[in-house]
């Protein structure tokens, strides 16, 4: 694959794909047991690609950088090479109240704010997790004690004035002004900036997709990420997509040999 570097036969069979955003962040997981034997396969540009194992199971690590177009490049070229299930890692800002740094949102649907997804289906097209992911998920949180909040994500392709944040011009087009209020009414949970376009692709694909974000601030009362909470999100995330991926394999199958 031009962009990952990836050959299937180096994948030895796996068939199922953890996607954290950060290539910092792929060696921590592909480590974290029960994963044993990781080891690096490719590191081009924002793409770091790890192989780990899972008993008698072969595990990808990717990263995909932050948004929706180098997301979407991993999730096709992925797909290519045979990988069928696809698990976002990530953080998140909650904007209801009641949702603390440390805890889980996992994403049963986004809210599609994103341009890449509607490269691969019309706006009017749900993006929806695998309900096989979801219940993992919601299993995995349940046996490691760590609160969750299952829901609707919206999945914007910028950081500031997407998710109604003043930047370096401190204004935010009109389109953008009262977004977030208007989501909190609708029941969204949280904002990020992959979701619309992993489950968006995988949905459309016949694939496997879910996302788990690790929650890092609750912008109904703070805008400024502590870093003691955001150590907390990632490794509480990790935990819980690593013991889904677990579940996966013992219920369901998943995830090729």
């Amino acid at each position: 694959m031009f962009h990952l570097g990836l050959t299937k036969s180096m994948l030895e069979g796996a068939g199922v794909a953890l996607l954290p955003g950060d290539p910092g962040r792929v060696a921590n997981l592909a480590s974290l047991p029960p994963f044993t034997n990781p080891k690096e396969l490719a590191y081009h540009r924002e793409f770091r690609s790890m192989l780990t194992t899972l008993g008698d199971h072969r595990v990808l690590v990717t990263s995909t950088g932050i948004g929706g177009p180098s997301t979407a490049i991993v999730i096709d070229e992925l797909a290519q090479l045979g990988i069928r299930a696809f698990l976002r890692v990530g953080t998140t800002g909650a904007i209801q109240p009641g949702i603390e740094p440390g805890e889980i949102i996992i994403t049963t649907g986004a809210v599609r704010l994103d341009g890449a997804s509607t490269h691969y289906a019309p706006i009017e097209y749900p993006a929806v997790a695998h309900y096989h992911m979801v219940q993992a998920l919601i299993q995995a949180s349940q046996e490691l004690s760590i609160p969750y909040h299952a829901g609707v994500t919206a999945s914007t392709d910028t950081f500031y004035p997407g998710q109604e944040r003043k930047g370096f011009s401190g204004y935010i087009p009109l389109r953008f002004e009262g977004q977030t209020e208007e989501l909190r009414r609708l029941h969204v949970l949280n904002y990020e900036m992959e979701s619309a376009t992993v489950l968006t692709l995988t949905s459309c694909m016949g694939l496997i997709g879910g996302c788990v974000e690790g929650v890092v601030i609750n912008r109904t009362s703070n805008e400024s990420i502590n870093p003691e909470d955001l150590k907390l999100g990632e490794h509480n995330a990790t935990r819980v997509a690593v013991k889904a991926i677990e579940i996966l394999f013992v219920n369901e199958g998943i995830g090729g040999r």
